[in-house]
């Protein structure tokens, strides 16, 4: 009987039936790369600026780093901040992050080409901690010689 079912297919049901084929397969691929593949992943260090589990379906951890560095497309070389925003899937990664608050962290990240609800609101997802160090405290105020206020 199914030697019987192909063999009375019409071409049109054929050309159909590929059709569908090659679009539900070009489908499966344009949701795995933009959801599930990793596209690329790296290391960020810097402060972690803050840190929240928010959302209202899906509570995901979401988080800002502030990185300090030279901004060399200047000719002065003055100093900046960049931000990186991130989302962790992980409890156990977030709990390490919120327990070391007021350190330098060095987060490594993957990065996916889209944002899914439970994944987080970032492409960044954080998925290890390489290392923790006390945060780099400003250079104490230099002492400013008192001046009288009048001539005497």
């Amino acid at each position: 009987m199914h030697d019987f079912l192909i063999t009375t297919m019409t071409t049109r049901a054929k050309v159909v039936t590929w059709i569908t084929v090659i679009i539900l397969l070009l489908a499966a691929g344009f949701i795995y790369i933009k959801w599930c593949f990793v596209y690329s992943e790296g290391v960020n260090e810097g402060d972690i600026n803050y840190f929240q589990k928010e959302g209202y379906i899906f509570k995901t951890y979401e988080g800002k780093m502030i990185q300090t560095g030279y901004n060399s497309r200047n000719a002065k070389a003055t100093i900046q901040s960049n931000e990186f925003r991130f989302s962790v899937k992980d409890p156990k990664v977030a709990e390490k992050i919120n327990n070391s608050s007021s350190r330098q962290m060095k987060l490594h990240w993957q990065r996916y080409l889209g944002t899914l609800p439970w994944r987080g609101n970032s492409q960044y997802v954080v998925d290890s901690i390489y290392s923790t160090t006390p945060a780099t405290s400003a250079p104490a105020a230099e002492s400013v010689p008192e001046f009288p206020l009048s001539n005497e």
